[in-house]
């Protein structure tokens, strides 16, 4: 059996209820499917300050069936296939759907077998993950029961959403441990895959004068392979000179691998490395005109954060409705993506920029440096835009 819609959206995160939002709202608007088993939707930004003890993770969830828009079809179902050369896609319950156009947002998937022993100790023996729902409580529970030691915050060697969340939990984390007490015997290490602290130079200048003045280690090119419980010994990948090193840690917040949904890395859609390859500036498909992709399942080569899905969801939008109706495109991205680097508590870089590298900041000051203000917009004003702006296709 197979039903057909004008547009089928496969995803319900940020980016799918978005746009599902947004041409919902539309006079003439197109019927519209959108694909989702979930029954809880998050916003995950607020984990850090949740895994930081400022918030209970309640304030993170909603039931997703109070936020699909009204006339769009909410199919509680996940795709086991595309099939875009015959415009249609299979359901792993059985039933297909075809589409006039195809919008892919799954999001990115985190691949927590990838590191040998996490899964085994994730949430116990000291070892957390902001990443996850249903254990980031157990970040706060270690920061907070902390008496000292090595603390380890890992970056993995893959893209992952939030390229600033594994040092905004070390911030907080080392903040609280000068607020214990427990500081002057506490070695605060960050122990990165990447190349430095942040990728933006002007950031990454703030940042590293802030990780000097705190006394906390940055160790580069370092990626987490396997975690020993017993033993308490996590063992890191020198990525450059193809050696391991085993660290102990008393904690440990591990930012788990990342990629592509597995049935995106299987399907006609991927490029090479599994992403659904998409045109940089107008989020159409380099090879089906009828598809299209935003948010952190696409090639884009940007960060993957919300910041940079509420620019991308009016651009494929536009786009989306102007092949329908046989007119040129006129939206263009520009890369643009946001991380709120959060330093401690009341204090945030909020860090805006664009393809290449380009400043793209908001306000007039240089927000390089911390300020209570772009704290505040991080955690009061920003979910606030979320949940009644951006899924409500206002914004």
């Amino acid at each position: 059996m197979s039903k057909r819609y004008e547009v089928v959206i496969v995803g319900g995160g940020t980016a799918g209820m978005s746009i599902a939002a947004r041409l919902a709202a539309l006079p003439d608007a197109p019927s519209v499917a959108l694909v989702d088993p979930s029954t809880k939707h998050y916003y995950q930004p607020i984990w850090t300050l949740v895994g930081g003890g400022i918030f209970p993770r309640e304030v993170s969830v909603r039931d997703q069936a109070d936020l699909v828009p009204f006339g769009v079809e909410w199919i509680r179902d996940r795709v086991a296939a595309f099939d875009p050369d015959n415009n249609r896609i299979q359901l792993a319950g059985g039933e297909q759907l075809e589409y006039g156009d195809l919008v892919v947002a799954l999001g990115i998937q985190c691949n927590w077998g990838a590191v040998k022993g996490l899964k085994e100790t994730l949430g116990k023996d000291g070892v957390s993950s902001n990443y996850s729902f249903d254990h980031v409580e157990a970040t706060w529970k270690f920061i907070d029961g902390f008496r000292g030691g090595n603390a380890l915050f890992t970056f993995p060697s893959t893209p992952i959403k939030c390229a600033g969340a594994p040092q905004k939990i070390m911030y907080l984390a080392e903040e609280h441990f000068r607020r214990k007490g427990v500081r002057a015997q506490s070695h605060v290490k960050y122990m990165s895959a990447t190349a430095g602290i942040f990728g933006i130079p002007k950031y990454k200048a703030a940042l590293e004068k802030i990780v000097a003045a705190r006394n906390i280690e940055g160790h580069y090119r370092r990626n987490l392979v396997e975690i020993r419980a017993s033993g308490r010994e996590a063992v890191f990948e020198h990525l450059d000179e193809g050696t391991t090193e085993v660290v102990k840690y008393d904690m440990m917040h591990v930012t788990p691998p990342q990629g592509p949904p597995d049935v995106i890395k299987q399907s006609p859609l991927a490029n090479a490395a599994g992403w659904v390859e998409v045109d940089d500036h107008t989020l159409q498909h380099t090879r089906y005109a009828n598809v299209w992709s935003s948010g952190d399942c696409s090639s884009l080569p940007v960060s993957k954060t919300g910041a940079a899905v509420r620019k991308q969801v009016p651009v494929l939008v536009e786009n989306l409705l102007a092949r329908r109706e046989g007119r040129e495109f006129t939206g263009s991205y520009d890369g643009y993506a946001s991380c709120p680097l959060v330093t401690g508590r009341g204090k945030v870089i909020l860090a805006e920029f664009g393809y290449g590298g380009k400043i793209m900041e908001s306000f007039p000051f240089d927000q390089a440096q911390e300020r209570y203000s772009m704290y505040v917009l991080k955690a009061y004003g920003l979910p606030k835009m979320y949940w009644h702006g951006m899924l409500r296709g206002r914004m």
